[in-house]
């Protein structure tokens, strides 16, 4: 009797943890259905970029712009003549694309801002290595950084904004022939009154930045391909790569930023590139691992939610008003999107 009184207790818990685990399964489940409906599709907008499209954002009038980086080395004619980089803009009324900006200064990631500028960075290999604001309205830029302690950036990637109207942005260097000037590949915080402070060193080599809905974290990409100049090492050159993770930073009011933890680890294969967060908080992250290449939603502890799959991509953006649950995707030479069930979160406007 004891003996199968044991038994019969062994069997309860064991399908018990059967049933939990099974309602684990559907939880899952049931949240990626919960972001990615039943049915929807990605849906290929754009096609014509001449290497890398990058820094998918939409403006508040609802038009997409995007950066089409023309690394110096692939992107010349038949007269050597370098193409110098271009901001395309996309109208989601008409599906046409055309040209906002060329050359673009090798603009790579694009936000704007609570007034409706266009906040772009600018990176190396003969880009402007700094970040600019322009006003749409009149068309006027403003150079709001371009050194630390008198030295050049190394290549501004991507910019993120707080609502109290700070600009942070990464500055690696993936590519590029210009001397590297500054000692360490860093985050830095515009503050409104123009001042320029470095607040991350320890992020390994930063790239895409994103401040989350209530400005407590700052999310930082590292994406560390173990080299200064991408293609231009013999392939069959080794190159040790360095962290490759989804990082979180305590975000302080005052603007400083702390280590606290790595939601993702992405080691042995590639890391993420851009990122982009919902109202809810949940991250979605342009994710290279050629092995699994493409959109993978975390919720804020890290946990993946859902999954889209894509070629490697670089950027996310969500759309406003009606299609504040699209997300625009810009991979290899194009731009994306698919609409979801989340709304992405973007700054209230001033």
């Amino acid at each position: 009797m004891q003996r199968s009184h044991v038994c019969r207790t062994i069997g309860v818990i064991l399908l018990g943890l059967v049933f939990l685990g099974s309602q684990d399964r559907s939880l899952s489940q049931q949240q990626k259905n919960d972001i990615v409906p039943k049915g929807a599709k990605l849906e290929l907008l754009f096609d014509g970029g001449l290497v890398l499209t990058e820094g998918c954002a939409v403006a508040p009038d609802g038009t997409v712009y995007f950066s089409d980086i023309t690394f110096s080395h692939v992107a010349k004619d038949k007269r050597g003549f370098i193409e110098a980089g271009h901001i395309w803009k996309f109208d989601p009324a008409t599906k046409k694309a055309t040209i906002f900006r060329s050359p673009s200064g090798m603009s790579n990631g694009i936000k704007f801002d609570a007034e409706g500028n266009m906040i772009v960075a600018e990176g190396a290999d003969f880009g402007g290595r700094r970040v600019i604001k322009t006003d749409m309205k009149t068309g006027r830029s403003w150079i709001i950084a371009h050194s630390f302690e008198g030295r050049r950036l190394n290549s501004p990637n991507d910019i993120t904004i707080d609502v109290k109207g700070r600009i942070y942005f990464s500055d690696p260097r993936y590519l590029g022939h210009e001397a590297i000037d500054q000692p360490v590949q860093a985050v830095y915080r515009i503050d409104t009154d123009g001042s320029l402070s470095r607040i991350i060193t320890d992020a390994g080599k930063p790239n895409g930045v994103c401040i989350s809905p209530d400005q407590k974290t700052l999310y930082v990409v590292s994406n560390d391909n173990g080299q200064w100049g991408i293609e231009r090492m013999p392939k069959d050159a080794p190159a040790r790569k360095g962290l490759m993770a989804l990082l979180a930073y305590d975000l302080a009011p005052d603007g400083s930023a702390k280590f606290r933890k790595i939601l993702v680890n992405y080691a042995p294969q590639d890391g993420p590139d851009g990122l982009v967060v919902d109202k809810e908080g949940n991250i979605y992250v342009a994710v290279r691992d050629e092995t699994r290449p493409g959109i993978c939603v975390y919720s804020p502890e890290g946990k993946e939610l859902a999954y889209i799959k894509t070629e490697v991509p670089t950027n996310v953006s969500f759309g406003r008003g009606v299609d504040a649950s699209v997300l625009y995707i810009t991979a290899g030479k194009s731009l994306y999107r698919i609409r979801l069930s989340k709304e992405g979160y973007q700054l209230p406007s001033k």
